[in-house]
């Protein structure tokens, strides 16, 4: 038994290490002072965020992702509320396989997604703009709002409802005044991991962007050039703690949506 676990914890540091250290190298080259992308590092330097941020085109870049990332999680947060509370609180014919069908993009290939996007959008006229990524963020975001949601939904205690009900409260009255706030940890979660994913995504930016550029797409068309490098380097660098920022505080609000609701806070993200 011994023999397994320890077989068992060096298989674990092995996928660990195999899926993080490309992103550990990312911090190291972009306060490296050199250009070359190698070792051994040459000095420290923060000179490349300074460039990043003096970028112009990149500015309009993160404008544009922050465009989309705010507009596709509210509406998947949107959207997602009225699945989850349908799916958690009523029966109807179909119900299982039209969940199903909602919450199919999670596992569909994204290329697959854009590729469908771009046909139905140019065939109805549409021009390619950032409204059209918000479109296809919506769609790939809207499945994990939906799981997140429907976890807190699924928490809440029915009786709290019925007792506003018994008080004269009509549905809309009590939905705002007992059940939003009771879920409102689960809707925090879901947008701040909506937005994570709507900021990081490229596939379907790349699609359905236009001559509109995302961050995502932006750093793409820099690899190109060796000396844009370093710069993208520290790009990355910031997007990735900003990242693990945001999932943690929506991992922390749907714990904590749990325990309030008396759920068991397992499971999830992290």
């Amino acid at each position: 038994m011994r023999g397994q676990g320890r077989g068992l914890q060096v298989y674990a540091a092995l996928y660990l290490l195999f899926l993080y250290a490309p992103i550990i190298l990312l911090p190291l080259f972009a306060f490296n002072s050199g250009t070359i992308i190698a070792f051994p590092l040459q000095g420290f330097t923060t000179g490349w965020f300074a460039q990043m941020w003096a970028n112009a085109t990149l500015r309009t870049a993160l404008t544009n992702s922050l465009i989309i990332a705010v507009s596709a999680s509210i509406l998947a947060t949107c959207l997602g509320i009225f699945a989850a509370r349908a799916s958690t609180r009523f029966e109807f014919p179909g119900k299982g396989g039209m969940m199903g069908f909602i919450l199919l993009p999670m596992v569909l290939p994204e290329i697959i997604v854009a590729m469908s996007l771009l046909v139905v959008l140019l065939g109805m006229g549409v021009q390619l703009s950032i409204l059209t990524v918000i479109v296809g963020h919506t769609l790939i975001c809207m499945p994990y709002a939906i799981a997140i949601l429907t976890t807190a939904f699924s928490s809440l205690d029915k009786s709290l409802e019925e007792a506003a009900y018994d008080l004269g409260e009509t549905r809309w009255s009590a939905f705002r005044l007992i059940t939003l706030p009771l879920v409102m940890p689960g809707i925090i979660s879901s947008l701040l991991i909506s937005f994570t994913i709507s900021l990081d995504e490229f596939i379907i930016a790349f699609f359905l962007a236009g001559n509109q550029p995302t961050l995502p797409t932006y750093i793409f068309s820099q690899l190109r050039f060796p000396k844009q490098i370093p710069m993208i380097m520290a790009l990355g660098t910031a997007l990735v703690a900003l990242s693990i920022v945001l999932l943690a505080l929506g991992e922390y609000f749907r714990r904590r949506g749990n325990a309030r609701m008396g759920g068991n806070p397992t499971g999830g993200f992290l």
